[in-house]
């Protein structure tokens, strides 16, 4: 079994990227959705979390994201706390879910993995790829997609790892800085390059 672990900045293109791994028959562990999963309501990360930053972050029981957001995306300190307390509940609910696709026979697994050189690196993988974009690029993406100023868009890429951080764990980077289309092609040529075929 290849497991592939897959990164890129927000809005590099990374949902694009494992998308069309999805369709090309890999099993996805999304850590995105398993770090919502982390910090559910009653759970161990979320008592860590109030721990840390107060019930200022929290709302009717539940992690208030926007609060928490103005806290980390502004104070590198607070983010690396946040990081240390959730990455590895997430990392841990990764492995299951590795396991569980090894068990169904998948024969790729991709992790999708948004902070994966901020959470410490290859985690064993057999191949790391990343998605890299032009900062300008990502801004403009997120202005447009998500409703963000300029000020919050940039703050928020420069809140994670630079490319070059994330091309130095990659054993192929892959061009964000295109449409869909093109980065969708990208992800054809490596799966036709570096997959096994199965019999």
């Amino acid at each position: 079994m290849l497991r592939i672990g897959l990164t890129g900045g927000i809005a590099a293109g990374k949902s694009t990227a494992s998308a069309r791994f999805a369709e090309l028959g890999a099993a996805i562990v999304d850590h995105d959705v398993l770090a919502r999963r982390a910090v559910e309501p009653g759970s161990a990360a979320l008592v860590e979390i109030v721990r840390a930053f107060g019930d200022r972050v929290i709302r009717d029981g539940a992690l208030d994201r926007p609060a928490l957001a103005d806290v980390v995306f502004h104070d590198d300190a607070a983010r690396e706390q946040l990081d240390a307390i959730v990455h590895p509940y997430v990392f841990a609910m990764s492995g299951a879910a590795d396991r569980q696709a090894r068990a169904e026979g998948a024969h790729v697994v991709v992790h999708d993995i948004p902070l994966l050189v901020e959470a410490g690196g290859n985690r064993d993988f057999g191949m790391v790829v990343t998605i890299n974009a032009d900062e300008d690029v990502r801004i403009e993406r997120l202005t447009a997609s998500r409703g963000m100023t300029r000020a919050d868009a940039r703050a928020r890429v420069r809140a994670q790892a630079s490319d070059e951080q994330r091309a130095a764990i990659a054993d192929v980077v892959l061009d964000g800085n295109g449409t869909a289309d093109d980065l969708r092609a990208q992800v054809d040529q490596f799966w036709e390059l570096h997959v096994p075929r199965t019999p």
